[in-house]
């Protein structure tokens, strides 16, 4: 999900909007370092998942007709629960556990993708190396221009929701119809994605806790992982 705001009923917190600029620098620190533990332990689920032919071989099943809408469907249900779970707690133990959960689902739901590009295209290492590189040079980059500028993207949370919606109507189309949604929809799933990343990273500042470093990496981790997704999409295209 893209909106990421504290449950009423949790005590009232310090938010990072109050801290100085050495403390709020403290924050990105805590925030940005839970986001590269989380793409290293996302690294590791995969590999793992990998190699069980298991799994590979259910998740590639699962990618025919109406069972991706099924796999779409357990996906957002998981990871909406312990996207849930993270900022429903100040227990960092469960606020950890929410997050591993997300990362292997995020793990799980890209096994047949991945699987695709490394054993079934010619240069698929060089495209998984090409659209990490990509990913993750956009992503510190919009991250860069809302951390630099300190301007408020809060805006776009509307236009994201609709954007979101009508992008999971044309998915449930698509599969329910056999057609391909082409790289135009990658196209445009990768500039959501990127107002995702503005969205949460300017929600560093203007919705969380200071404590909350654990949730606001999770939000970023989500948004990175979408673009990371359609921007691989977009490369296994050309080949």
């Amino acid at each position: 999900m893209i909106e990421n705001e504290l449950p009423d009923q949790l005590p009232e917190k310090v938010m990072v909007s109050s801290l100085t600029e050495i403390e709020r620098a403290a924050f990105y620190r805590k925030t940005y370092a839970h986001v590269a533990g989380g793409v290293l332990v996302f690294i590791l689920f995969e590999y793992l998942l990998l190699q069980s032919d298991t799994v590979v071989e259910f998740m590639l099943s699962m990618t025919e007709g109406y069972k991706w809408l099924l796999m779409l469907g357990g996906f957002m249900l998981a990871t909406n629960y312990a996207e849930s779970m993270a900022l429903r707690t100040t227990d960092k133990n469960k606020q950890y556990l929410a997050y591993g959960i997300y990362i292997f689902f995020e793990a799980l739901i890209f096994v047949p993708l991945i699987y695709i590009a490394a054993f079934y295209m010619d240069s698929g290492l060089e495209i998984l190396n090409q659209a990490a590189i990509v990913t993750l040079a956009l992503f510190t980059g919009l991250s860069a221009v809302v951390l630099v500028t300190k301007k408020d993207f809060s805006y776009l949370r509307t236009g994201l929701m609709v954007g979101f919606f009508i992008a999971i109507g044309l998915i449930v189309a698509g599969t329910l119809f056999g057609f391909n949604l082409g790289l135009w929809f990658s196209v445009g799933m990768c500039l959501l994605a990127g107002g995702a990343i503005l969205y949460q990273t300017s929600n560093l500042v203007n919705k969380y806790g200071v404590e909350d470093y654990i949730p606001a990496a999770l939000g970023l981790f989500a948004s990175l992982m979408l673009l990371f997704w359609y921007i691989l999409r977009i490369f296994m295209s050309r080949d």
